[in-house]
């Protein structure tokens, strides 16, 4: 495929300043862009880059002008470069469609209109998938489960009975939804299980990336809010309640009854105690240890978490440690030479 800058730039709602007519084929980053290929300027700081790039054409901001560089000029680069990215990627839906024949449906299922389900899939009693569903090969879809339409579900997927997932939900591969919360009772010093009775809700517009576990919930629901977005390996345990449009970046570990406000922000392996609260719009950097509540728009990071400029002035004590002990033994040393000198 290949368009012309005033053609990408109508779909991405900017404004060519520049040769229009520039024929862009493909994609790059500022760096590594070539000739008939599109890139974008989101920050400033990478503007001095912008006359190295051998892109034919650039996404800027507005107001933002590269001389001897056609661009396009838009209130959101980053956006308008996802949106000119999709144009040209189409669709992600398998090769085949319909039901292939090793699927294991079964017969008291409800499959709506256009759905795809790949070869040795496995739906069982009283499933009802929504309209335009794709369901790749090697699923298991546990009973009594409910999937909304316009979802993508990749290979080898476990959800299991009971579970309500709303409409485009993107999950992939290696992930399991709904496996028993992890609760044990000690008797006599031995673990005894406590059943985990309830179920999971995944709401709209989540998306669930690969090797995540998202346990069931011991009673009610572990939720999903929508538009949530979990990257790869998170664990999140039972009766968690994850806002909406969160962001829950790899390897992040929630434990159980733990809740979590709309628009929070969790990076890479941040753990957390349960039965805490992190509130609407907190950001929590990477592999901070939350124990207790951080209240709503607060930054923190640390182990334990602490307010983020607090936990930088911590780190910057750690860091001058040896300095300190090297200063603590040179004045012990005058202490003692004063003692001799005095006594």
């Amino acid at each position: 495929m290949q368009k012309t800058l005033a053609e990408i730039a109508k779909i991405v709602k900017g404004r060519v300043v520049g040769d229009k007519d520039v024929i862009i084929h493909g994609f790059g980053g500022i760096e590594d862009a070539g000739e008939g290929e599109l890139t974008f300027i989101a920050n400033s700081k990478y503007i001095s880059r912008v006359h190295k790039t051998k892109a034919s054409a650039i996404i800027v901001s507005e107001g933002v002008e590269i001389e001897g560089k056609p661009v396009i000029q838009t209130n959101n680069p980053s956006l308008a470069f996802a949106e000119a990215v999709s144009l040209f990627a189409g669709s992600r839906s398998p090769e085949w469609q319909g039901i292939h024949p090793s699927a294991i449906i079964s017969s008291e299922a409800e499959i709506g209109e256009n759905v795809t389900i790949g070869a040795y899939s496995v739906i069982s009693s009283r499933v009802r998938i929504g309209n335009n569903t794709v369901i790749y090969p090697c699923c298991y879809i546990g009973r009594d489960t409910i999937i909304g339409s316009d979802c993508l579900f990749y290979p080898n997927i476990t959800i299991c009975e009971a579970t309500q997932i709303g409409d485009r939900v993107i999950i992939h591969s290696g992930t399991v939804i709904g496996s028993d919360g992890f609760g044990f009772v000690n008797v006599g010093g031995v673990n005894k299980k406590i059943p985990q009775i309830g179920s999971v809700l995944i709401e709209d517009d989540v998306e669930i990336g690969a090797n995540v576990t998202i346990d069931r919930a011991r009673f009610k629901k572990t939720i999903i809010g929508q538009g949530t977005k979990i990257d790869n390996l998170v664990q999140i345990a039972h009766n968690v309640e994850i806002g909406k449009n969160c962001i829950i970046i790899a390897q992040v570990g929630i434990s159980g009854s733990t809740k979590i406000g709309d628009g929070a922000i969790l990076a890479g392996q941040v753990g957390t105690a349960g039965h805490i609260n992190i509130g609407k719009g907190a950001v929590v950097a990477g592999k901070t240890a939350v124990m207790k509540d951080i209240p709503a728009f607060t930054r923190v990071w640390g182990n334990p978490a602490r307010p983020h400029m607090e936990a930088k002035r911590v780190n910057a004590c750690v860091q001058r440690l040896p300095m300190y002990i090297d200063m603590i033994k040179d004045l012990k040393k005058r202490v003692e030479e004063l003692e001799k000198r005095d006594g």
